[in-house]
């Protein structure tokens, strides 16, 4: 079952699409919030979701567009839907952004059949905004999925207590390698967060349907992904 709810901010109110898992008698499921690439809450989006929900998660994707326009759908298939998608994504407020996570966070944790427990995960921008709603914001894990500039806020992971776990794209066209070393080195002094490279893929590889979907790739990274959540959410 999914449904779309608003979450209310004292900035104002937005959307978020949601994936309920099949009911199970007695027993609450955790929550994931989705976060977003720079393509909105479209159809490959609500297709994580709704890949979370079928292993037992309530998933919670925000339109976090909303400032500039709601509602955003846009592919990666167009000259036109890219041009849209960088103009949304030079305009975006980052800061802002990982505020709406963390407001997402707060009413996720409360819906009807939740837990408690809450992770995020999220792609590309989304990935971004994952890094750093780990670093400030506290979820009980996180995935972050070629989160680009990602290498600009290493100094975030100081202290940070949630754990995280990092996917790259060997071959990314927007995250370089020098850029990746930065993230490497950072994470590997520290014990709560994992880094995977995956070799010759581009950014974007388990974007559903995407222009640089990989099925293997994308498979062997959401196995982790799931092993991540199970291990500290459930």
């Amino acid at each position: 079952m999914n449904e779309h709810i608003t979450i209310e901010t004292p900035d104002g109110n937005f959307g978020a699409y949601v994936a309920h898992p099949a009911q199970v008698a007695g027993k609450a499921a955790p929550a994931i919030v989705v976060i977003q690439e720079i393509f909105g809450i479209n159809a490959d989006i609500r297709a994580h979701c709704d890949a979370l929900a079928a292993h037992g998660y309530v998933a919670v994707a925000p339109d976090l567009f909303w400032r500039q326009e709601s509602g955003i759908e846009l592919t990666d298939a167009s000259q036109e839907e890219w041009a849209k998608a960088f103009a949304l994504y030079q305009g975006f407020d980052v800061d802002k952004g990982v505020a709406d996570v963390a407001a997402t966070m707060a009413v996720a944790r409360t819906l009807p059949g939740v837990s408690g427990k809450v992770g995020v995960v999220g792609f590309c921008l989304g990935g971004l905004l994952t890094f750093l709603t780990a670093t400030r914001c506290a979820p009980d894990a996180a995935v972050s999925y070629y989160g680009g500039r990602s290498n600009e806020f290493v100094g975030e992971l100081a202290g940070m207590s949630t754990p995280l776990m990092m996917h790259l794209a060997g071959a990314d066209q927007y995250i370089p390698k020098p850029a990746q070393d930065v993230i490497a080195a950072a994470a590997a002094a520290l014990d709560n967060v994992q880094v995977f490279v995956y070799p010759g893929q581009d950014h974007a590889f388990a974007r559903v349907n995407g222009q640089h979907f990989n099925a293997d790739a994308a498979a062997l990274a959401e196995q982790r992904t799931l092993a991540h959540f199970a291990a500290l959410l459930v």
